[in-house]
């Protein structure tokens, strides 16, 4: 190695610090003489907590003081959430790996009472039951299917979330699967909300690691990282969001996965299979887009599946959005 040292810029939350523990641990594995140190930045997003993200608007809330510690050289890669990452990055920086990705579902978790849930599934919530979620994709979705449910500004950490549902302010909390199963929280989980249900934000459940473009040694340390499976996915994911310009916090959710040996006349075989929709914030009108393929046309099946959502309505909904933003 031409280095004995790097730096892991990242938010300084539980989760933000088991996937740079995660990483550190994987690069530990990998080069046992190397010397590796986190850089814990506090980002726009975790200052504000008072205000609905929606409200707060621009790209890149969890992710713009870590590129800019990048930059200046106080770190030497960036541990993300993908879904918080935008779909443009500052010159000079590039996402250059994507991990296996944990299971990208969203969580029902209801209040518990004697070690018991109160409520076993989404189904069996009662008539105006309150629900907290920051998430307008989430809370877009879920009135669709329930418009009688009190949907209430949720903000703050996962411990701050749990607590604020076990003094009983929400009937049940709606949070990403994967940040309660790598935090060692799934027992608190009641169900795992199917797609039909609750579609995930874009690249869920994935972590990314973003360093500048050309620093090569750092690029080479990091590319066993790469997970290939998941970076297709994700970028068919990321190719829709960016047609779709979601900057700012807008109902838009995405999907991919791939079958293996689905495509007999291909040499490998493989489908590429994506889901999207985009929705109003009220939840009476959603479109949803279906398209399949190779996993090499990850980012054309991407931007041809928002082109027809668009096409079905979904820019006069996202105009009236980002009017707002």
């Amino acid at each position: 190695m031409k280095q004995k040292k790097i730096i892991i810029g990242t938010r300084g939350s539980k989760l933000a610090l088991w996937q740079a523990e995660f990483v550190r641990s994987e690069l530990g594995r990998l080069y046992p003489g190397l010397e590796i140190e986190l850089n814990k930045i506090k980002t726009t997003g975790d200052k504000i907590l008072d205000v609905p993200l929606a409200n707060v608007g621009g790209k890149g809330l969890f992710v713009k003081e870590i590129e800019e510690a990048l930059l200046a050289k106080e770190a030497d890669i960036a541990v993300h959430s993908m879904k918080d990452v935008p779909t443009e990055f500052p010159e000079g920086l590039h996402l250059a790996v994507i991990c296996r990705r944990e299971d990208p579902r969203d969580a029902f978790i209801p209040g518990m009472q004697s070690g018991r849930f109160q409520i076993q599934q989404f189904k069996d919530l009662p008539q105006g039951a309150k629900i907290g979620t920051s998430s307008l994709r989430r809370s877009c979705q879920l009135l669709s299917i329930r418009p009688d449910l009190k949907i209430q500004q949720l903000r703050g950490n996962l411990d701050t979330r749990l607590r604020k549902l076990d003094e009983r302010q929400f009937d049940a909390i709606i949070l990403a699967a994967a940040g309660m199963i790598r935090l060692g929280l799934k027992k608190r989980i009641a169900e795992i909300l199917s797609f039909e249900i609750s579609l995930p934000a874009i690249g869920q459940g994935a972590v990314g690691i973003e360093c500048r473009v050309n620093d090569a040694w750092v690029n080479e340390l990091i590319a066993p990282l790469n997970h290939p499976e998941t970076a297709v996915c994700v970028k068919a994911e990321r190719a829709f969001l960016k047609k779709l310009e979601g900057g700012c916090q807008v109902p838009i959710a995405a999907h991919a996965r791939i079958r293996y040996g689905s495509l007999p006349e291909t040499q490998d075989g493989d489908l590429l299979l994506l889901d999207g929709l985009v929705g109003n914030l009220t939840g009476d009108r959603i479109i949803k887009g279906h398209r399949e393929g190779r996993p090499d046309d990850a980012e054309i099946l991407g931007t041809d599946l928002a082109e027809e959502i668009l096409a079905k309505g979904a820019k006069e909904i996202l105009d009236k959005l980002y009017g707002r933003c």
